[in-house]
Order: structure tokens, then sequence, then C-alpha cells
């Protein structure tokens, strides 16, 4: 329900381009990590993953489980809730397993939360918690590198501001994009494992951060582009 929502909704109020560096379906089970730095960026996550045929279970903040009809489209979409800094918090990791374990695909905010910025440009993702590492080394699962930029000229600053930004959204039309990059097995070590994670999502929020013109310093020759097509995301 929320990746078909994204989905509809999300060409009203920008343009989303995506592109990917796989063909063909994941992995049955696989973990997606995508880099988080608005609370608009699911939003184009899930719409760029329903366009490659991916509805994932999505890890996010308990919080959200107490918005009325937001609530609800969670629990029935059987997301997992995070409830962080108690004793709870060993739950989500759990249930995410079992979900990689029935054969679906997961998505999890490694950093595990927003910045505090009040700019709307983007940035690298900042360092990963390690609950990403241990669930891929319970499971044994792919994790899918994601980096998507554009999601700041949505919804970014205070609360007056985010508003401000969704609402003029439509009229401004911004430039959105989404990379999925190629599934990596994460070596064995929780230390090891977080590095090898948060530096193939750096790599993704590299190429989107390009793909809509933001700067993203990574030792690329200047004037370097990708290879791989762009193309608009599909609505359903």
């Amino acid at each position: 329900m929320l990746s078909r929502a994204a989905a509809v909704l999300l060409p009203l109020f920008g343009r989303l381009t995506v592109t990917r560096e796989t063909d063909g379906p994941f992995p049955a089970g696989s973990v997606f990590v995508a880099n988080h730095d608005s609370t608009a960026d699911p939003a184009l996550v899930l719409a760029a993953l329903r366009g490659v045929g991916v509805t994932p279970v999505v890890l996010a903040t308990a919080g959200l489980w107490r918005v009325p009809v937001l609530g609800r489209a969670l629990s029935k979409g059987g997301h997992v809730p995070v409830h962080r800094g108690s004793a709870r918090a060993a739950d989500a990791l759990e249930a995410a397993a079992e979900a990689v374990r029935s054969g679906r695909h997961v998505l999890i905010y490694a950093e595990g939360g927003l910045p505090s910025r009040l700019d709307a440009g983007c940035a690298a993702p900042r360092p990963f918690r390690t609950g990403l590492a241990r669930l891929s080394a319970a499971t044994g699962a792919p994790v899918v590198p994601v980096g998507q930029a554009g999601a700041r000229r949505l919804a970014s600053g205070p609360v007056a501001k985010q508003l401000a930004g969704v609402l003029t959204a439509p009229l401004r039309r911004p430039r959105l994009h989404v990379h999925i990059g190629r599934p990596v097995r994460l070596p064995p070590g929780t230390a090891t494992g977080t590095a090898t994670a948060h530096r193939a999502v750096s790599a993704a929020w590299r190429r989107a951060a390009r793909a809509v013109g933001e700067p993203a310093c990574d030792g690329r020759p200047s004037g370097y582009r990708s290879p791989v097509s762009v193309r608009p995301a599909r609505r359903s």
C-alpha cells in the first residue's frame, strides 16, 4: 500500500528518475539500504523500488505508528517499528530477519535518523549503525545499496519550511533521483561489514547527487557521466 501510494503521488511533487546497475529481479530476501536525509526520501525510494518490482518491508521509527492513517497502513503492510533507545530496539532486527527468511525484501535506513541541518542541499551519508551488518550476518542476505538525492528539495529544515516545500513542490517540480546499486555480500565482522555497506551506499548517493546537479566529491574526473541510462520512474 505504501509503495503504491508513493508511486502514484510522487510524480505530482517532482521529477523522479531512476538508474540501476543490474537488470532482472533482485534475489529473494534482499536487504535494501538507503541514505536518509529528509522526511520525504522514503517516498522517493519506495516509488523507485516499486518501479523495479520491489515492495519491501520498511524498518521505520516507531513514532510513525501513532499517526492514525499512516499507522494503520504501516501495520497492514507488515512494516517493522523501530523503538530506538529502548529495550525493544532488538525486536526490529528479529522481525526484519524473519521477513528476509520468508523471502521478502527489507528496506533499512542504517544512519538511524535524520541530520539536523536546515539547508536544502544533500550531503554524503552519515556514519551507519551496526544493525544492518548484524542483520546481514544473521540471515546471509545480499545487501542492495540505494542512493537518493533531491528529497531535501521537497522537505527540509523546520516543520514550517517542510510544509512550505511540499505545498510549493507541484509548481517547482524539483529534480529527484534514485540510484540502485549492485547487490553486495557484506564481509564477516560487524565493523567491516558496516564500513563496506557505507561505502556502497555512498557510491550510490554520489551517482544520485550528480544526476540532480548536486556537488558530490568522489574523485571522479570533471565531466564524468554514468554509463547507466536514466529513465523515468514507472507510475502504477
